[in-house]
């Protein structure tokens, strides 16, 4: 039998093209029930599931965030309502089977935030960080790294969040 090894120095073009700009930080876009559009660092996030409703164990008397605990990998973690913490007024639809949740993590610190869809992954430059004087509701201030324009509108923006400040928040007092 003869190896043709010649296909890998072969000097053709690569028909396969990088599309967009790998620049900047890898990040997953995703809406909350109101609409607004975030984005988090793709390297906090342990995990995107969908997960039935029934899983999630309510726990009385918690902050008004939080759907309850989760049973993730024999790990017992909080499942919070990610746009109802960040001021939004929509919360989540619990009136369905399953909702969709994203596990992130800041060393030992793990949670879940229910969201309603995860668009896709984007790289984020942070020269394209919009100006500062856009008007960010002041609950979600504390939260948000930068502001970005969402690629074929003038007028949707997407905010890139700060998971280590979301994690680490005094708003998560049970």
């Amino acid at each position: 039998m003869v190896l043709n090894l010649d296909f890998l120095t072969d000097d053709t073009p690569n028909p396969v093209e990088v599309v967009g700009s790998r620049e900047g930080e890898l990040c997953l876009r995703f809406d909350v029930p109101s609409g607004n559009e975030f984005a988090i660092a793709a390297a906090g996030v342990r995990e995107v599931m969908s997960v039935y409703l029934d899983r999630i164990t309510p726990i009385p008397n918690a902050s008004p965030f939080f759907l309850g605990t989760y049973n993730w990998r024999g790990q017992v973690i909080w499942v919070a309502d990610l746009g109802q913490f960040l001021g939004d007024k929509v919360l989540v639809n619990t009136d369905i089977s399953e909702i969709s949740i994203l596990i992130v993590e800041d060393q030992e610190l793990v949670m879940g935030f229910a969201i309603h869809t995860v668009a896709n992954t984007e790289w984020l430059n942070v020269n394209q960080n919009l100006a500062a004087e856009r008007e960010i509701p002041t609950e979600m201030k504390p939260f948000i790294k930068g502001v970005y324009a969402v690629s074929g509108s003038d007028t949707l923006e997407l905010r890139l969040l700060d998971r280590v400040a979301v994690l680490r928040s005094t708003h998560w007092t049970i």
